[in-house]
């Protein structure tokens, strides 16, 4: 009984602790894994012993989570081309839906990759779930006007680095322009759509081909759009959905998910485009 009792209170926090892990780790299937580190552990515990179980199992996935990312930036270095985090569909996921979309973008996901694990996990814990400062500081192990400290300096960088970004309805529309302008290898519409200073990122994990370096600027990656439209596009079905709280294309090619497409964009047109074709980071949008 004691232990359905358990099962119980790990069901109710649950959604965020996946919450937490995901945004600390940009990875479903490592979060998953995180939680069910935490779920044997809090089986395990003291519990009679712990008065605030939420405080607790909260406690346990952020700290696992800095200690991962810190091995996962090492195995990172060594992955095939760029790094993307991989999409969550977050239309039919409840244990992301429920809490607030902050920090699930792509465009913030990649710059809280730059961050230091322990900056990431305060920005983490006050923006997307709005915890209190002193508490922040007693899971990251830190004083509470280092952890105010840690997440100014957070949001400043992701102000800088986004550029004012268009609205979800407007990144919609510049999405669904450039996959017409990209399957028709319509060079002229690809550029107008583009920002100067646009980059194109492909993540292929070294399981299908992929550019390894990404495309910078708005001539090269419209010219290395057209050049692959005929044999890329082929037989390939459309289908806007979303990801992540945003907008994304998944291309489906008899059925199966080869391919998720999203865009970041401000004013200046679209700044970052975004290929997700790793397979094993694209189970969420198999059917």
């Amino acid at each position: 009984m004691e232990l359905e009792q358990a099962a119980a209170v790990f069901a109710e926090v649950r959604p965020r602790l996946f919450g937490i892990a995901y945004r600390m780790l940009g990875s479903a299937s490592e979060a998953e894994d995180l939680v069910q580190d935490v779920w044997l552990k809090w089986q395990t515990a003291d519990r009679a012993a712990v008065s605030n179980p939420a405080a607790y199992l909260a406690t346990a996935i952020t700290r696992l989570a800095i200690n991962t990312m810190q091995s996962a930036r090492v195995r990172r270095e060594t992955y095939i081309g760029p790094w993307l985090p991989e999409p969550v569909d977050t239309s039919a996921d409840p244990t992301l839906g429920a809490e607030r979309n902050e920090a699930l973008e792509f465009a913030v996901l990649l710059i809280l990759e730059r961050l230091s694990p322990t900056e990431r996990a305060a920005y983490i814990l006050r923006e997307a779930f709005d915890y209190p400062y002193g508490q922040i500081a007693e899971i990251i192990g830190s004083s509470e006007t280092a952890t105010r400290q840690l997440v100014s300096r957070a949001r400043k960088r992701i102000v800088a680095e986004r550029h004012n970004p268009v609205t979800g309805q407007e990144r919609r529309e510049l999405l669904s322009a450039f996959v017409t302008a990209a399957r028709s290898g319509d060079l002229e519409a690809l550029e107008q759509l583009l920002a100067e200073d646009a980059i194109s990122y492909s993540d292929g994990g070294g399981a299908v081909r992929a550019s390894r370096f990404p495309v910078v600027g708005m001539e090269r990656v419209a010219k290395y759009h057209k050049a692959f439209a005929d044999r890329f596009w082929e037989g390939a079905d459309v289908e806007l959905g979303t990801a992540n709280g945003q907008a994304v294309a998944v291309l489906r090619r008899d059925g199966v998910a080869f391919a998720l497409l999203t865009v970041n964009a401000s004013a200046a047109g679209i700044e970052q485009v975004l290929w997700q074709l790793n397979p094993a980071k694209l189970a969420a949008f198999e059917n």
